[in-house]
């Protein structure tokens, strides 16, 4: 029987040596192992000496450097040309006027106007005619169709079939007179003035151009000879070069362009408005061989080949 003063812990020690299976607090046994966590596997680092950039070739390089070039140049020449036309409008620089010119440029503007007014009144009067054509046809086929079910009229209603059957073939003479009309107008305001307008546009900004590379060239030359200035003066002299060239071909090609364009317009013009006015005369008379006859000149001048640049 244990003391009870003894140890517990010495009396259970006491247990395992008596019965042959002492163990051990400091070597405990197999079923006390914990597994021990593996150990990390020490990899060496993978280095590779291949670039992963792509090797740019001289040809994409010089092209990027082209394109770099081009947009400077815009826009410095953008912001030139914006100057010179607020200094215009504020009166601090002047610019190159050619009087006679500027009013050949005014007199086309307003001619194309005026045109345009042309135009769009001629367009209605087609369009309105073409509708009393048609109503004409209508009212014709009306008046035949009562005078089979109307013996009582039927002398009367023909006759007046007849009569609306005869203004419907002349009125579609005169209709294709109208459209004809319409069509040359039409290609020498839509196209011929406006082809000409858009060269006055190149050539007036050609010309804000010139003017602003003119005023650089005034102040680098006034100003103080230093290094930096005569290199800015030979660089605007160039530049100033090329523009100059540019404008004064531009003012050459629009000179040119107006000249044909006024002859040409008047020769054009003076043939429509000689048919337009035999076409309406001969259908408000009541002549219907000079219509005819109006009509065969339009459809010959559409066939044959035009002698003008306008008609083609």
């Amino acid at each position: 029987m244990a003391s009870l003063t003894s140890n517990p812990m010495e009396d259970i020690e006491n247990m395992e040596e008596n019965s042959g299976h002492r163990r051990s607090r400091s070597n405990p046994g197999p079923e006390q192992t914990r597994p021990q966590p593996p150990r990390s596997l020490d990899f060496p680092s993978a280095t590779s000496s291949i670039s992963l950039t792509t090797p740019s070739s001289p040809g994409v390089v010089l092209g990027k450097n082209t394109k770099l070039e081009n947009i400077k140049n815009w826009t410095i020449s953008t912001y030139k040309c914006s100057r010179q036309s607020l200094y215009e409008k504020m009166g601090k620089t002047s610019k190159t006027v050619d009087p006679e010119l500027e009013d050949q440029i005014e007199t086309l503007r307003n001619t194309q106007k005026k045109y345009s007014d042309i135009l769009r009144l001629a367009r209605a009067l087609s369009s309105h005619f073409f509708n009393l054509v048609q109503t004409q046809n209508s009212l014709g086929e009306c008046f035949s169709d009562l005078a089979h079910k109307s013996p009582e009229l039927q002398q009367e209603f023909l006759y007046n079939a007849e009569a609306q059957r005869n203004l419907t073939k002349n009125g579609q003479h005169l209709l294709a007179s109208l459209n004809f009309f319409v069509s040359s107008v039409n290609t020498i305001v839509n196209k011929t003035m406006e082809d000409s307008l858009l060269t006055v546009k190149q050539y007036e900004t050609a010309r804000v151009e010139y003017d602003a590379y003119r005023t650089d060239l005034e102040f680098y030359a006034a100003a103080k000879e230093t290094e930096a200035n005569q290199m800015k003066l030979s660089e605007t002299q160039v530049s100033f070069n090329n523009k100059k060239a540019e404008f004064e071909k531009l003012r050459s090609d629009v000179q040119i362009k107006l000249k044909f364009l006024d002859e040409n317009r008047v020769k054009v013009m003076s043939k429509q408005l000689l048919l337009f006015h035999t076409a309406v005369s001969a259908y408000f008379s009541g002549n219907q061989v000079a219509l005819e006859e109006s009509v065969k000149q339009f459809a010959g001048k559409i066939k044959s080949p035009a002698t003008s640049w306008i008609e083609q």
